[in-house]
């Protein structure tokens, strides 16, 4: 698994995982951190990709931003060990930086609460709803 910064070629893929337009998720990798989770094995074997390229072989991704001693994990997505390592990610980036780290996951959502405990995250308890699903918040101290 090779984890790197995501570039808007990357954003099909990412909607895909994400259930989300391919322009909100265009947007998201110009204005968050976004990190994804590429599968090695689909590039390596396949000669018409070159180091340069993306498609879609994208396992997961993680979007993120620091403000007030906290990093706000804002969406993450795709299989629960791909996430757990793209978790890392923003975790190495608060501990560089003395922060905490949180983020909210749907209640039904038990892959994504799974990778999320997995990573060390404690649950703290009820999130915001958002629309009419509830969320759980999720809070990291490194």
């Amino acid at each position: 698994m090779d984890i790197r910064d995501a570039v808007e070629a990357d954003a099909e893929a990412l909607a895909a995982i994400a259930d989300s337009p391919v322009d909100v998720m265009r947007n998201l990798v110009h204005d968050r951190t976004v990190r994804v989770a590429a599968d090695d094995d689909t590039r390596a074997s396949d000669p018409n990709t070159d180091a340069g390229d993306t498609g879609a072989s994208l396992l997961g991704f993680v979007s993120f931003d620091a403000r007030d001693q906290t990093v706000h994990i804002t969406q993450f997505g795709g299989q629960r060990s791909a996430c757990v390592q793209l978790l890392r990610e923003p975790i190495r980036f608060a501990e560089r930086e003395g922060m905490s780290v949180e983020l909210l996951v749907e209640t039904e959502r038990d892959t994504l609460q799974g990778a999320a405990e997995q990573a060390g995250f404690k649950n703290a308890g009820p999130g915001p709803m958002f629309e009419t699903t509830q969320t759980i918040r999720y809070r990291l101290d490194p």
